[in-house]
């Protein structure tokens, strides 16, 4: 499997599909798999990228300080290292934190930037309910074994309505997480990058297309933040999904797929499908 050497880590990365490249950034201490099912249904236009996080799935995990910054260079690295000059980007949750700092930081990189289910940080986010914090931030979490912590999670990612019609999803997503563990040290520097990020003051900096997109059920980020997050960029694009999750992508991945679909092609110089 595709491992490349990116700064002072190893990268584990996948690629699919042809077309302009579009490179996936994913969220709190889950990995590339995790964004099954859909790099299959955009690599039918575009080059679809996944990578492992540093702390999660094959990639090193270093015990050290994590920074949004220090994950946003990973990945213009990684592009680097396999010869990708610039592509459009995707990042959920905190893959979307990680994204504006690779929008701000490495500009000519991007050729567009979709950002999905996240937040600025800092003192102006909208904070989500005390009982979405106690899971986000309970030591008893740490207690737990892998799948028992996995089980945790679908509740917070998906509608109930979407869990009592598909629970084969619940069953994947435990079992994908289960495959390559992230250990309690990389929930912990992840976490501490989350608490410290704060792009407030900068994302008017950001010039590439945005489109900023939520679901109005998220528990985790309330969908405010998206709202808010839109109105800092110039010329963002907002759709707020109704009935989704924080894990919109699969809740509503139908609407959602359409959605991003739709953006992507506006923003593409190749040749689009119908």
């Amino acid at each position: 499997m595709p491992t490349v050497k990116v700064g002072d880590i190893n990268i584990y990365y996948e690629s699919q599909g042809d077309g302009e490249p579009l490179l996936l950034i994913s969220g709190y201490s889950q990995y590339s798999a995790h964004w099954d099912p859909l790099p299959p249904l955009f690599s039918q236009e575009y080059r679809v990228i996944v990578f492992d996080n540093r702390g999660t799935g094959r990639s090193d995990k270093p015990d050290m300080p994590y920074t949004m910054k220090m994950m946003a260079d990973d990945a213009g690295g990684l592009l680097d290292a396999i010869g990708v000059d610039s592509a459009h980007v995707f990042g959920i949750s905190m893959g979307g934190m990680i994204a504006q700092e690779f929008a701000l930081n490495h500009p000519k990189k991007l050729r567009s930037l979709i950002l999905g289910c996240t937040q600025y940080g800092g003192t102006k986010m909208i904070l989500p309910t005390q009982e979405a914090i106690t899971f986000l931030t309970s030591p008893a979490m740490a207690q737990l074994s892998v799948e028992e912590r996995a089980r945790q999670v679908p509740p917070w990612l998906w509608t109930q309505e979407f869990i009592d019609k598909n629970p084969e999803a619940v069953e994947l997503f435990v079992a994908v997480t289960c495959k390559y563990p992230t250990p309690i040290h990389g929930y912990v520097r992840q976490a501490q990058a989350i608490a410290a990020h704060d792009t407030y003051n900068r994302l008017p900096q950001i010039t590439a297309p945005t489109l900023v997109i939520a679901g109005d059920a998220d528990r985790l980020i309330p969908a405010e933040n998206s709202r808010l997050l839109a109105s800092r960029i110039p010329n963002a694009e907002l759709v707020i999904l109704e009935n989704a999750g924080h894990g919109f992508f699969i809740d509503a991945w139908e609407e959602a797929t359409k959605v991003m679909l739709d953006f992507l092609r506006r923003h593409s110089k190749g040749k689009k499908k119908p």
